[in-house]
């Protein structure tokens, strides 16, 4: 009788984490997937390569809307990873997977070994549901930037307020769970509170924006005042409309 070997090696399974834009669309879908078009229109590549989250909590989609609804962003070269507040009887096969839980900002480190291309990525536990105990780590309040941000580089810092001894370049964009101060001229995208802070500001040297956004509340270039075109401004949100004035 032979005796047949194997080689019994474990499968290595690892969880990660990553910042994923979230969207929460409002009724009617119709009228909210005209506003998404105009915001990607107007801001080309905001949703290229950039993992997205489909929050439908506050809306009552059966399976066949939900998959409607998916195929429609899905049209718009919009990839959603995971679909959160949904009834598991909607969610069909073939689908994005059911989310829940997530931590958008004590999950996240930045990698700084070249501050232009911060990145945001860390360890989750690999089972859905799973408690995992976190392991304190100091509380990271802001990153300075001390060069210039060049086109198609991206910043995420979910830990507290984006500071640029620098510009910000046309195709590039920072994302900071505080706010921002840019000592130069923004010319690409700047999203403070980008985890849920309404108190966030932003602030540059030259307004040159293709899009600014606090706590999710967005404005393009054109939305905004001629006379603030080329000023050092500072942009604050108020009754859910961002606000701007020149700085002194």
């Amino acid at each position: 009788m032979n005796k047949v070997t194997t080689d019994a090696r474990s499968i290595r399974i690892k969880g990660r984490s990553f910042l994923a834009v979230v969207l929460s669309p409002d009724l009617p879908l119709d009228a909210w997937l005209i506003r998404l078009d105009d915001l990607a229109a107007r801001s080309a590549g905001f949703f290229f390569g950039r993992p997205a989250v489909l929050d439908v909590a506050d809306l009552k989609l059966d399976r066949t809307q939900l998959k409607e609804l998916v195929d429609e962003l899905t049209r718009r070269n919009v990839s959603i990873m995971g679909i959160e507040g949904a009834r598991p009887s909607a969610i069909a096969p073939g689908m994005p997977p059911a989310l829940k839980g997530g931590r958008p900002a004590s999950d996240f480190e930045v990698t700084t070994s070249d501050p232009a291309d911060a990145a945001t990525a860390t360890d989750a536990a690999p089972e859905a549901g799973a408690v995992r105990a976190e392991e304190p780590r100091p509380a990271l309040q802001s990153l300075v930037i001390r060069e210039p941000v060049r086109s198609g580089q991206s910043v995420v810092f979910t830990e507290g307020d984006v500071t640029v001894v620098g510009s910000v370049a046309s195709g590039a964009e920072i994302i900071a769970g505080g706010s921002i101060h840019i000592y130069g001229a923004l010319r690409g995208r700047a999203m403070a509170g980008a985890v849920g802070n309404a108190t966030a500001r932003i602030f540059c040297r030259k307004l040159e924006a293709e899009l600014v956004a606090i706590d999710g509340v967005y404005k393009m270039a054109e939305d905004m005042a001629p006379g603030l075109r080329g000023q050092p401004v500072q942009l604050w949100l108020e009754d859910d409309a961002i606000m701007a004035e020149k700085l002194k």
